[in-house]
This record gives C-alpha cells, sequence and structure tokens, in this order.
C-alpha cells in the first residue's frame, strides 16, 4: 500500500511538472478549467478538414469540409457543407459511461508545433484517459484519434467508434463491412448522404487502428442506431498499471472532390490504416516541421509568442498548398460567413501567407483564376467590361452575398484587392511564366473593369459612383478613398505587368489612374468619402491608403489622418468597445510604428487580439468580446503588424525588402524566418 502510494505521489508530481512546462511553452495553449458554457472550441485543420473541438470527453463539435457548398440555412444562399463527425468517441469502464459528470483533472491542450489536440483526463481511482486528434496534414481529406487507456486498478473498458449525420445531410446510408486478408483486418464504418439540395454525395468512412498481430485485435461489434448514427465497439480487459493504446482514423470527401466518393471515402480510409499509425504521425509531424520553417520567433514575451503561434498556426491550418480553394474569415473553423471568400482573404490573410508560404498563397490566387469566368459575367451583368469579382464568393465564383446586404452589388473594392494580390505575388516570386498565364490575364480583366467603372465627370476627373466603402458603416456613397486609391493602384499594376511581359500599355488604364480623385478635407486631412463629415468609422479606410497602399506616402499627411481616423474609430468611441473588427487595430498599429512610434504601435497591436481573445483557447473572434471564433481575417491582420510592422518588411518591385524599424520595450528581438521564394531570415533587435 505504501509502494502505491509512493507511486501515486510521484505520478502526481509528474503531472504538476508537465502542466507547468506546457504553461512555459511557446508552442501549447492549455485549458484547465473548462466551462462548458463558456467555451469556444479550437480547430485542428490540414486545408480540406476542418474538426473543431468540443467541452465534451473524446468529441468534436463539428467536421467542416472546404470546397463543398449547398444552399441551406442563412441567406438563401451557399453555405459551407458540415458533414459526417466521424471523429466521436465513447468510453465505458466498467459498464459506465464516462462524461463530464464522472471524470476529474480534466485538460485539454493544442500542440501547435505538431497540430495535434490532446484532452486528458482521470476517471475516479481507476484510469486515466489521454485522447489526441490529427487532421493529417499530408493525407487532406484523413484524420487521426489516438487513445490511451492507463489502468490504476483491475478495469475492463469498452471503446465505441461513432459515426454521425448532422441534420444538414439527407438519405443517409450507414453500412459496415472487413477487408479480410491474412496480413490485416480492416474495418469499415461508413456513412453516405445527399447535401441539403442534392447537389453533392457526401461520404465517410473510418476503421480501428490497433496494434497487435493479425489474429489477435479485439473482437468488434457494430450496432445501427437511428438514421444517423452508427457505432463500433469493442472491450479490453486491463491489469493495474497497464496500458492500451489504439486509434481511430477516418476520412470524408464529396463529389465537390471526386465523382465516387462513397468509394474513395473507404480507399483513403484503408490505405491510412494499412501506413498504420506510426508512419501516419511521423508524416504528419514531418509536414508541420515543413511549415514551421517559416516562422516569427519573438524573444522576451512569452505570451505575444503564443499569440503569435496561435495565429500562424490558424492560416498554416484553414488553407494548403497545390489546391485551388481559398480562405473564408472564419477558415474551417465552423460556418460563419458561410465559408464565402471576401477581401478578408487578399488583403488580410493572404500577405502573411505570401511572405511566410508562397505556395500556399499561390493556391488562394488560383481560386481567383478559375473563377475568372464568372467575374466577368459578373462585370456583364452590371453593365461594367472587365471581372467584376464577387463580394463573397463560393465554389462557383458568383455574387453570394444574402439580397438584404447591400455589400453584394456596391462593394466593389474587393475587385482591386484581388488585382492588387496577383501583383504582390508577382513581386515577391518574380515568376514571368505565371505572370503570363495566370497574373496578367487576371490584372487586365481588373483594370478594364475599372476603366469601364470610373466616369470621367465636368470637373475632367474621374470618379467611382456609389459604391459600399471599406467602412461598411458607410453605403451608398461617391469617391471612397480606399475603392479610388485601389483602382488607381491595380491600374497601375496592370500597365506594369504589360511592361514585364513586353505587352503594350494601355493608355486607358493610366488616364483613368492619374484622373481618379483622393479628396480633401480643407486642412488636408484625406476625405473618407465625398459626403463624409466626420462620423464614426466602423474600420480602417482612409489609413489604407498608406499601408497596404503606397497613394499617400507623405509622412505629415499619414499623420494627419492617423490621428484624425483613430478618433472616430468605432472601438475607441465611449461605449461603442466591440463595434470595429479585430484587423481595423492593425492598420493604425503598422502606420504608427512606420511613422516612428513603436510604444504606441504595440498598444495598437495589443488592441487587434487581446481583446477579442474567446475562453478557453484565445481563439479570436471577430469584435472584442465577440462570440464568433475564429477569426482568421483578425489572425492575418496582427501577422502583418509583425512582418510589415515591427519587421518592416515590404513587397516591392525587388522583392521583398526591409524598412528600417523600432521594437517596443516589451520585445527584445523579433526574428523572421523563411520569407519569401529564397527563405530569408529577417531580425529586429532592441
Amino acid at each position: 500500500m505504501k509502494k502505491l502510494t509512493t507511486l501515486l505521489c510521484c505520478l502526481l508530481l509528474i503531472g504538476h511538472a508537465q502542466a507547468q512546462n506546457l504553461a512555459d511553452s511557446p508552442w501549447h495553449i492549455q485549458a484547465q478549467q473548462i466551462d462548458p458554457n463558456r467555451y469556444f472550441g479550437i480547430t485542428v485543420a490540414n486545408g480540406m478538414i476542418g474538426i473543431v473541438s468540443s467541452p465534451n470527453p473524446m468529441k468534436v463539435s463539428e467536421v467542416v469540409l472546404n470546397g463543398a457548398f449547398d444552399t441551406y440555412g442563412r441567406g438563401r444562399v451557399s453555405n459551407i457543407m458540415k458533414v459526417f463527425e466521424f471523429a466521436n468517441m465513447d468510453l465505458d469502464i466498467d459498464g459506465r459511461r464516462l462524461g463530464g459528470n464522472n471524470i476529474s483533472n480534466y485538460a485539454q491542450t493544442l500542440d501547435m508545433k505538431r497540430a495535434a489536440f490532446t484532452t486528458t483526463f482521470d476517471y475516479a481511482d481507476r484510469a486515466s484517459i489521454t485522447h489526441t486528434v490529427m487532421a493529417l496534414r499530408h493525407l487532406p481529406h484523413t484524420a487521426l484519434i489516438e487513445v490511451t487507456v492507463q489502468a490504476k486498478k483491475d478495469l475492463s473498458f469498452t471503446a465505441h467508434s461513432v459515426m454521425q449525420a448532422p441534420d444538414v445531410l439527407r438519405e443517409v446510408k450507414n453500412s459496415y463491412h472487413l477487408i479480410d486478408r491474412p496480413h490485416a483486418l480492416i474495418p469499415l464504418m461508413t456513412s453516405v448522404a445527399k447535401s441539403p439540395t442534392g447537389k453533392h454525395t457526401v461520404a465517410a468512412s473510418n476503421s480501428f487502428l490497433f496494434e497487435e498481430h493479425r489474429g489477435e485485435e479485439p473482437q468488434l461489434i457494430h450496432e445501427e442506431w437511428d438514421y444517423g448514427t452508427h457505432r463500433l465497439k469493442f472491450t479490453k480487459q486491463l491489469k493495474a498499471g497497464e496500458s492500451y493504446r489504439f486509434a481511430v482514423v477516418g476520412s470524408v470527401i464529396a463529389t465537390e472532390h471526386m465523382a465516387d466518393p462513397h468509394n474513395e471515402a473507404e480507399r483513403l480510409t484503408i490505405f491510412a490504416a494499412l501506413e498504420k499509425r506510426e508512419r501516419l504521425i511521423k508524416r504528419h509531424t514531418e509536414a508541420w516541421e515543413k511549415l514551421w520553417q517559416s516562422d516569427i520567433e519573438i524573444e522576451g514575451n512569452l505570451a505575444v509568442q503564443r499569440a503569435v503561434r496561435s495565429a500562424l498556426y490558424h492560416l498554416y491550418s484553414f488553407a494548403r498548398e497545390g489546391t485551388a480553394y481559398s480562405l473564408s474569415p472564419m477558415g474551417l473553423s465552423g460556418l460563419g460567413y458561410n465559408g464565402h471568400v471576401f477581401w478578408d482573404t487578399e488583403l488580410w490573410m493572404f500577405p502573411p501567407l505570401l511572405i511566410l508560404q508562397p505556395e500556399i498563397a499561390k493556391s488562394l490566387l488560383e481560386y481567383r483564376f478559375q473563377r475568372l469566368e464568372a467575374a466577368k459575367q459578373n462585370a456583364r451583368n452590371h453593365g461594367y467590361q472587365g471581372a467584376m469579382f464577387p463580394w463573397e464568393s463560393d465554389d462557383t465564383g458568383q455574387e453570394s452575398t444574402p439580397v438584404w446586404a447591400l455589400t453584394g452589388p456596391f462593394q466593389h473594392h474587393i475587385t482591386g484587392c484581388v488585382g492588387f494580390a496577383f501583383w504582390k505575388y508577382y513581386q515577391v516570386m518574380q515568376d514571368k511564366v505565371w505572370l503570363r498565364e495566370r497574373g496578367y490575364p487576371v490584372l487586365k480583366e481588373v483594370a478594364d473593369f475599372w476603366a469601364s467603372r470610373a466616369e470621367k465627370g465636368s470637373d475632367g476627373k474621374y470618379h467611382i459612383i456609389n459604391v459600399v466603402c471599406a467602412d461598411e458603416w458607410a453605403e451608398n456613397v461617391d469617391d471612397n478613398a480606399f475603392t479610388n486609391g485601389m483602382a488607381k493602384e491595380v491600374l497601375g499594376y496592370a500597365n506594369a505587368a504589360a511592361r514585364t511581359l513586353g505587352l503594350p500599355e494601355n493608355p486607358k488604364w493610366k488616364e483613368v489612374a492619374d484622373g481618379l480623385v483622393i479628396l480633401k478635407f480643407p486642412d488636408g486631412t484625406t476625405r473618407e468619402h465625398a459626403s463624409y463629415n466626420g462620423e464614426p468609422i466602423k474600420q480602417a479606410d482612409v489609413n489604407l491608403l498608406a499601408y497596404p497602399l503606397k497613394q499617400i506616402t507623405d509622412p505629415a499627411t499619414i499623420r494627419k489622418d492617423l490621428d484624425y481616423y483613430w478618433k472616430v474609430l468605432g472601438d475607441n468611441i465611449p461605449g461603442r468597445k466591440g463595434d470595429s473588427p479585430a484587423m481595423a487595430h492593425a492598420i493604425f498599429s503598422i502606420l504608427n510604428i512606420r511613422m516612428g512610434d513603436p510604444q504606441k504601435g504595440y498598444e495598437q497591436f495589443l488592441d487587434s487580439f487581446q481583446p477579442n481573445e474567446a475562453p478557453p483557447f484565445g481563439v479570436l473572434a471577430e469584435t472584442a468580446g465577440g462570440t464568433n471564433p475564429y477569426f482568421a481575417t483578425g489572425a492575418g491582420g496582427m501577422l502583418q503588424v509583425l512582418l510589415n510592422g515591427f519587421g518592416g518588411l515590404d513587397i516591392t518591385d525587388q522583392g521583398i525588402i526591409q524598412l528600417k524599424t523600432r521594437l517596443p520595450s516589451q520585445i527584445k528581438s523579433l526574428t523572421i524566418k523563411g520569407a519569401g521564394k529564397d527563405r530569408r531570415i529577417f531580425s529586429v533587435k532592441q
């Protein structure tokens, strides 16, 4: 008895030491005091499937599949698909189902370096359980769930793999069969269903992975429950001190990705099962090690380092190279904003990825290129030339904004943002073949749109009439500063691309660019739009002309605009905290840093994420105190503060250069690793 007590004390001390190590780690986010009523899950994703955590042991809250859209839910427009929850489990010990009311020492931890989400807990004095979920980076449609049961006393446990269909899927069909070979026995639990309108067939399949030799595995029992659920279970006896490890591997795919998703889901699961656990984890870890070769290292501030890594982790998780899928404001963290693609991609999330993961950034551009014809049709429908990219874009590239939102027909600056991103990619990568085949075709259509969209007034200047501003509280106004400034910028980029390729420049593009107005107040402050007179603004608009655009470069004007619009930003007006999205603060931060005030920039940097962190993992909401994480747009904004503000990185015709900047007193040094096509290292020190 004394030996057992000593052993338990040692285990307790080890547990405390491990918890402290995680608390001090820049790679781990841990939650120990979990309130199910104040729980905003964190996501493991691989750019194709997103698995959102649950406060309940061995459960996930939802699984999202990239690229698969159907019309259902809010707004009478397409929504990204919630698909089969193939990663759920139940665990019974000595006949009792484990849950929130009979477990202790409950903790959940995201290991960002390995992209692994682990839950640990104890059941009375009988067992300790570890449960880890990974969306396998090297297998886009596949996830691995690993479970270890450590017995403190003799016990019997039953593990259930649960396959469940969300309410949105219909015509659900469940099946179970065994692939029986002399060297392997592969159980396959499969579900197939139709999307809400029948547009897609969705299929998921999973299998247990055991470490025993063929013929020694536990006996499996399949149970068909209700219409949308079936289970596969086994029972195992353990002696005190013994532990048992097993895994579940599962795949999900739709007709968006494969003509025959039913068979392919099973093939992918069989492939993963025969790769086996060790190899799956090895290849997944190696893929993430490659991603983390591009990193932002901060010395002297653990909290900021962890927050920055979390932002990087989420952007890396929500997209992948070699695809033609883009990024939604909420990534793969759920159904937020219907999974649609906005300017959030090109202006906020794309720039950090362009610097640190240019191959992923290339995929985001390929999404737009493959939907260029839809954008050209959209322009024709509105009486314009060229391509008019939709404010909210889905799998088709057609306008998907709910009709009650005026942003769809009028927030035209999105088309400029797309052209902006295409030219920035060329500036970084200097790939003339890509520019000829992808970049210039898009830039030409974008420029033709603006040349037809701008109107020549009686003053001889060009004007853009009737738009929704970047500051979305200003609707149906004329000569919005950011819209006009972005149009000027991309018209110039289109001619620059033509020169680069030895093609003739378009004199109309230059005429319109030179003639577009940027309005001013009498004191020289830039005016947000023709009827603007100091009203509160939702987010940065005028200030975007100085960064990321280069329409305003005079320091005195930049400072004048900074001071004016910071005072009228919604978040800064008494009683209105939570009015502005996270990325609004990032632009003010970057400009103050570049103007030589790193301390003020640091305060605004903290404003860009800290008030928006939701419990228990600090996932970012769109606004301070918001409840809609994960806001990947905000992550893109805060990362630009580190890269383009404190880090001083600037994208020019010479590629990535570094401006001279200073760090705030709260950061000793900043190192940007793996930047650009040459994977360079940039540093700033106190």
